[in-house]
Formats: structure tokens, sequence, C-alpha cells
């Protein structure tokens, strides 16, 4: 598969599996320089590498916690040395417990949870910044937030504390977007719903998006690699005069 011309490195988180996995792939094609930051599977992350590099494309697996700076940094170095000028940020990693009440939750839990679905959002839109913001002396650039129907949802009985990391999500896509909008970076976000991905078996439910498809508008889940087109689309120029905005793929919920 030919690419085009080459836009820069695109750093995209929780990228070796689901959604950023089918970002990576997609983002290759248009030209992007791909880091494919993961945590735990180095395999998936390299399977996707060779699947982008087989196909013409640049990419780089990183392995990196973005719930800790220091990680962080360690992820931000590394395209800076490998894959050189930043051009964009798909801050895609999320996790959430086992399907529960409020009344259920313990500290630890909404600890691990907001740290990483919002905590390291922040920090990585931090290491961005610095780097693409013509104030800073960059280029410009893109981040697309990878937030979820949940935050509108609530998801009662089932993900109330992801749901709410979500929804700050929405509120730092906006915040930042105004931020620096005269600094040539846009920031925007997309909101998944009822997706074929594994993060419902992490929530003990895997079955999920089957069971609850009927009762959807469309009457179908989404795959991945449609919440891919979205990204890229935001990240490209063909969306040039989009700011702080969302983009729902929840199939009519």
């Amino acid at each position: 598969m030919e690419t085009s011309e080459v836009t820069g490195a695109l750093i995209i988180t929780g990228a070796s599996r689901g959604i950023g996995a089918a970002t990576a792939r997609l983002a290759a094609t248009q030209g992007y320089r791909i880091c494919v930051n993961y945590l735990n599977d180095a395999a998936a992350a390299e399977a996707v590498v060779t699947d982008i590099e087989n196909n013409g494309g640049q990419a780089i697996a990183v392995q990196a916690d973005t719930s800790r700076s220091s990680e962080i940094d360690k992820l931000f170095r590394a395209v800076d040395t490998e894959l050189g000028t930043l051009a964009g940020l798909v801050n895609n990693v999320g996790i959430l417990g086992p399907q529960c009440r409020v009344d259920q939750l313990d500290e630890e839990r909404l600890h691990r949870i907001l740290t990483t679905n919002v905590a390291g959002y922040f920090l990585c839109a931090k290491q961005a910044v610095l780097r693409m913001s013509t104030a800073h002396g960059g280029r410009g650039g893109a981040i697309v937030n990878v937030s979820s129907a949940a935050s509108r949802l609530g998801s009662p009985g089932e993900y109330v504390d992801y749901a709410a990391s979500k929804g700050a999500v929405d509120t730092f896509t906006r915040g930042l977007a105004l931020e620096v909008a005269a600094e040539g970076i846009r920031v925007n976000a997309v909101r998944p719903g009822f997706i074929y991905t594994d993060i419902h078996a992490s929530g003990g439910d895997p079955q999920r998006v089957a069971r609850l498809a009927a009762g959807l508008p469309m009457r179908r889940g989404g795959q991945p690699q449609e919440v891919a087109q979205a990204i890229v689309w935001l990240l490209s120029e063909r969306a040039s005069y989009v700011t702080g905005s969302f983009i729902d793929l929840a199939g009519g919920r």
C-alpha cells in the first residue's frame, strides 16, 4: 500500500489493540511515522509495527505506563530520537474495573482509573504541547482524545467511575482546545460506544456489545476501524478548522 507524503510523528497511547491499533494502521497509510505505545503486550505492539512496515510505513513500539510522568517523559524522548518532529497525539489509553455500583467502589480502584484515564491524558498532552505549540517553537499539530459515550450516558450500575473519568476528558478537551487554538494546535475528541474491543472483558462482560446491540438505534455494535476513521480525519488537514469538537460514534445512542 502506498502512503502519502510523510506528515510527522504520531504517538498513539494504548495502541497494541482495539481502537489504538486500528488508528495506528490507518494513520500510517496517511504518512504518519507511528509510535505504538503499549503497557504489557510487547508481542501485540510489535505485530502492529510489522503490519505498518509491511505496508510501506514507519513505526516503532515503545513500552510506557502513561499513568506515570517519568514513563511519559521516556515515551516522548524515544519519539524525539527515533521518529523526529511530533505532529500529533492520540490519547487512547483507557481502563475500567469490573462492573459494580458506586456503593461498591474502593479508593484504590478510583485512584487507578482517574490517574490513567484523566491524569495520563493531561500529562501526555503537556508533553505534546511543549513540542508542537508555536509558542514553544513548534510547527503546530493535532491532539485527539478518546473519550466515551459513557461520559453522556453515565453507565449506571456498571462503570460510573469510568464514565466520570471520560466526562473529565470531555472538559479537558474543550479547555485545552481553547488554550492552544492560537498556537497552531487543534484539540478534539471522539466518543465511541458499544465498540467490539477487549476492554469489555476487563470489566467482566466480554459479550457486552453483542448483548446490547439489538437495543441500539443502528441495531449493531461498532468496529475499531470505524472509530479510527474519525480519529484520523480529526488529525488531518481536512479538519483544519475543527477544534474543541466531539464526534460521537455509538450507533445513535
